[in-house]
């Protein structure tokens, strides 16, 4: 790593040899060789705020049950304990400098923990930044842990810190479509199967469809945050827990659950749970389900607002932005189309996941990196898909009540709602009857003498069409007039 020649430096050193490194810098020399080896994805471990927090909860949650069981000294763990506070409250993040992407199954982000939070602790203390004969990041910040086991867990409870806000904004979106869903109550329109003209609902049956998709993948990611609960605290190297303390696994689950507020658990077999990444890719997939879900619902908004004049024109999006430099006045439905870009982005990225946890070897997975970036990656990007898909979308859409009306009323989908009353046959007469000439179904099943005026208008009222008001009388079936029959021929 080069140096400006005015900078100030400090000297540190490992079994590779020496290194400068910036006086002001709260990483050291283990941070420094990941810089210079891992210039891949030029975006920092601190773009994932919640990593970082969950790093420095493992850190504290160590220092405590190290000190608990008396292999490391109260001076110094409280000094830990103080300086991974400081970074759990947020302070520092911009000091995890280390890529995203790395070999080392992580290695790099550990002691670039441990360097932070040591230099921290030794300002703490009083002391210069560096000064590691009297804290050492290895020997006492990273005391009874391994890469192997910190990573991973920091990476499961910094997911699960993230996911919640995730639910809570998937919360507030589906609140959004109840609340169309209710506006749009009374508002009938023509329902479509294979992109043809099926039989009548309301749009507010539309919107509180939406509603209800996401709810159920509320359920499910919420089911699937236990899969981030089980940890390998005390596993080190490969889960047989060597240089660890037999009072150590037990002091550090309790510690990190006091912290974290969640339910944490030790896994029962450390061997099996540092080698395998099973429950990464579960996680990952009901990601997935919940992007393309909801990247689903956003090729429905943008077909039904697809016009405004020779598209279908059931629903105004909110103008946005201008949708051409070549044709005025042209609006594009900009914000469901980014929300379908996440969507495939967390697709291809459980594809990652899913190869990353095939390629493991042996005792450990080399490439837990790439999984943890590319699910927090997920997490975020959908979290903010839906926080600008609430805002500057679904609260703004409106109806064009006009011109769902004159569809509905044009439509031969609602004679469906007369076949029990007239038939199948002569419903069908009438179907393309209407379809030929464009008249309306109502005037063509009263002039052909099947049903009262009063009886059609009840039975084509909104609630009959949209199933909210359910027929539970006997219904007597109309045999067809011969003009009818005359006409299908």
């Amino acid at each position: 790593m080069a140096m400006d020649a005015t900078m100030r430096t400090r000297t540190e050193t490992d079994s590779l040899g020496s290194m400068e490194i910036p006086a002001d810098a709260y990483w050291g020399i283990h941070t420094a060789r990941a810089l210079a080896n891992f210039p891949i994805a030029k975006r920092p471990i601190s773009v994932y705020d919640d990593f970082v927090k969950a790093l420095a909860m493992v850190k504290q949650a160590s220092a405590r049950a190290n000190r608990e069981i008396g292999v490391l000294s109260h001076e110094k763990a409280d000094l830990i304990d103080r300086a991974a506070q400081l970074v759990i409250d947020g302070k520092f993040h911009d000091q995890f400098v280390v890529g995203v992407i790395q070999g080392g199954a992580g290695t790099s982000t550990n002691m670039n923990a441990n360097e932070v939070i040591t230099n921290v602790a030794l300002e703490l203390a009083g002391r210069e930044k560096g000064d590691y004969a009297f804290l050492a990041p290895i020997d006492d910040t990273n005391r009874s842990q391994s890469t192997n086991d910190v990573y991973p867990t920091a990476v499961k409870v910094g997911l699960s810190l993230l996911l919640q806000s995730l639910l809570e904004e998937m919360s507030l979106l589906r609140a959004s479509f109840l609340a169309k869903a209710v506006e749009f109550h009374d508002i009938l329109k023509v329902g479509r199967t294979q992109l043809q003209d099926a039989v009548p609902m309301t749009l507010g049956q539309e919107f509180h469809g939406f509603a209800s998709t996401l709810g159920y993948d509320h359920q499910r990611l919420t089911e699937n945050a236990s899969l981030m609960f089980e940890i390998n605290m005390g596993a080190t190297a490969i889960g047989t827990g060597i240089t660890t303390h037999p009072g150590y696994a037990p002091a550090v689950l309790r510690h990190l659950r006091e912290i974290t507020g969640l339910d944490l658990a030790t896994a029962s077999d450390l061997v099996e749970a540092t080698s395998d990444t099973g429950s990464f890719m579960s996680f990952s997939s009901s990601l997935k389900r919940s992007a393309i879900k909801l990247s689903k619902i956003c090729n429905d908004l943008r077909l039904l607002s697809s016009g405004p004049q020779a598209g279908l024109g059931e629903i105004n999006l909110p103008a946005k932005a201008a949708g051409s430099s070549i044709m005025p006045g042209k609006v594009n439905p900009i914000i469901p189309e980014v929300v379908n870009q996440v969507a495939f982005s967390v697709a291809g990225a459980d594809v990652t996941v899913t190869m990353a946890a095939e390629a493991g070897q042996l005792q450990l997975n080399a490439f837990e990196p790439v999984i943890a970036h590319s699910i927090f990656q997920s997490i975020t990007w959908m979290r903010q898909a839906m926080w600008t898909l609430r805002v500057n979308c679904i609260d703004g859409i409106t109806a064009n009540r006009e011109r769902l009306g004159a569809m509905v009323g044009s439509s031969v989908g609602v004679v469906t709602a007369l076949t029990p009353f007239i038939g199948y046959a002569a419903s069908a007469a009438l179907a393309k009857t209407a379809l030929l000439t464009g008249r309306n179904v109502s005037d063509l099943v009263v002039e052909a003498g099947l049903m009262a005026r009063e009886e059609v208008t009840k039975q084509l009222s909104p609630a009959r069409l949209s199933g909210l008001e359910a027929v539970t009388t006997e219904i007597p079936i109309v045999q067809p007039a011969e003009n009818v029959v005359a006409e299908e021929h």
